[in-house]
């Protein structure tokens, strides 16, 4: 049956309840923990508002569980660092300690709060999520076996799901790859990410610590889950004067070329590096690089004292430069190259970029020409990507049958379903201001 889930990602930024509480534990195994320092260590993880961790032992106690399993999982989720048959007591009687230290509570919540959370809840069925919860276990069997030293942790994990809770069992599963670095392969970890976006979890709390055999770096990769990458990511974090407050202009060509969640270590570097030589390495002048950069960052008419981006080509150098240095430290192996341009989708890309040239925005307007260039001579995946960012940034409006020829060309290169709709999305609302 359905239950009321919690929004975790609204209370954490990291895993928590018993299985942060766990990887706390395997953080600090170069110190002494017998039972006094880790009741003192649960004790202020409540303290410092991880509600979810007296939750977690409650479950486990009114569960059937014997001792063994909950010993078993709970071994393996701090890699034996501590064992509370060592210190004299068994683990039914060491979690109704954490219990106790630990009183149920609810977060204070104002109204405000409470219907936004509402909004957002997850609607999982139970039975649905233990069957989910239960393959990925089964599918990493081998793994688990093999690495983790805690005899019997397959069948214990798939217990703890099936007996107790399904979301508990998910994050002590996951809790035990981390502990003994069991890869997973980058379709297991898809599935993995997904479901705990799915429960609400924080990103970190499923990737952070996890061992993934990740696919070789692709520069044409396009199924970015926040929408927008490459250089239209890197004009939205220079937008205008507000980025100043952030750090420099290098600092933000860093952080977008970091490596988000879900993707392979490099991932966006590499595509925002494919971009900048691109353009690096086309006919298009440097005043026309220039213009297209600045109408993208919306920075036409900023002043800026330093004017680090006032030549449009050494500002793509310092992109390639920063880009080239995340990817020889996060992958040394990987060696930058540039794919053919999807030139099959040449005119119909130019079709709705000829279309800026009406549009009531004048920056857009003034950008047009500069903007074909790019999809008739560098790459209208590019082109495609900067159109809707332009779009986007400017509030043009975009009728329904537009609006579906976007969404069909982003589905053709590849583009996940968000990317044209966020950013589509946001130019239909815009839309409707004007009317």
């Amino acid at each position: 049956m359905a239950r009321t889930r919690e929004v975790y990602v609204y209370d954490y930024a990291a895993d928590f309840g018993l299985s942060g509480f766990a990887g706390t534990l395997c953080a600090r195994s170069t110190l002494r923990l017998d039972e006094p320092n880790v009741l003192d260590i649960a004790e202020s993880e409540a303290e410092d508002d991880d509600h979810r961790l007296g939750a977690d032992a409650r479950l486990l106690l009114e569960s059937p569980l014997p001792d063994d399993v909950l010993r078993t999982v709970w071994l393996a989720a701090v890699r034996r660092c501590f064992d509370p048959a060592e210190e004299g007591t068994d683990t039914r009687s060491w979690l109704d300690a954490v219990a106790e230290l630990c009183p149920p509570r609810a977060p204070e919540r104002d109204p405000y709060e409470v219907r936004s959370l509402d909004e957002t809840r997850p609607v999982v069925l139970e039975e649905a999520l233990r069957t989910t919860v239960a393959a990925e276990i089964e599918s990493a069997a081998v793994g688990l076996e093999l690495r983790v030293a805690v005899s019997g942790i397959v069948p214990a994990l798939l217990r703890v799901v099936r007996e107790a809770d399904a979301d508990l069992g998910f994050r002590l599963f996951l809790r035990a790859l981390k502990a003994y670095s069991v890869p997973v392969g980058a379709d297991a970890y898809d599935r993995l990410f997904a479901l705990g976006d799915t429960l609400a979890y924080p990103p970190a709390a499923v990737h952070e610590g996890l061992t993934v055999r990740w696919r070789p770096l692709d520069s044409g990769r396009r199924d970015f889950a926040p929408g927008r990458f490459g250089l239209p990511a890197l004009a939205s974090a220079l937008r205008g004067t507000e980025w100043t407050y952030g750090g420099t202009p290098r600092e933000h060509i860093q952080r977008v070329a970091d490596d988000g969640p879900g993707h392979p270590p490099g991932a966006y570097a590499a595509v925002l590096l494919d971009d900048a030589w691109r353009l690096l390495d086309s006919a298009l002048p440097g005043e026309a690089l220039g213009l297209l950069w600045r109408t993208a960052a919306g920075r036409l008419h900023v002043l800026d004292e330093d004017e680090f981006d006032a030549d449009g080509r050494a500002w793509l150098e310092q992109v390639s430069q920063v880009c080239h240095a995340h990817l020889a430290e996060v992958d040394p192996a990987y060696a930058p190259y540039l794919a053919p341009a999807r030139t099959d989708l040449t005119e119909e890309v130019l079709r709705e970029v000829r279309e800026a040239v009406h549009a009531d925005a004048e920056q857009v307007r003034g950008v047009a020409r500069v903007l074909e260039g790019v999809v008739t001579a560098v790459d209208p995946d590019l082109g495609f990507r900067l159109l809707l960012h332009l779009l986007d940034t400017y509030a043009v409006p975009v009728d329904e049958a537009r609006r579906a020829r976007h969404r069909a060309l982003g589905g053709r290169l590849g583009f996940r379903g968000d990317h044209t709709g966020r950013a589509l999305d946001s130019v239909h609302v815009h839309a409707g201001r004007h009317g």
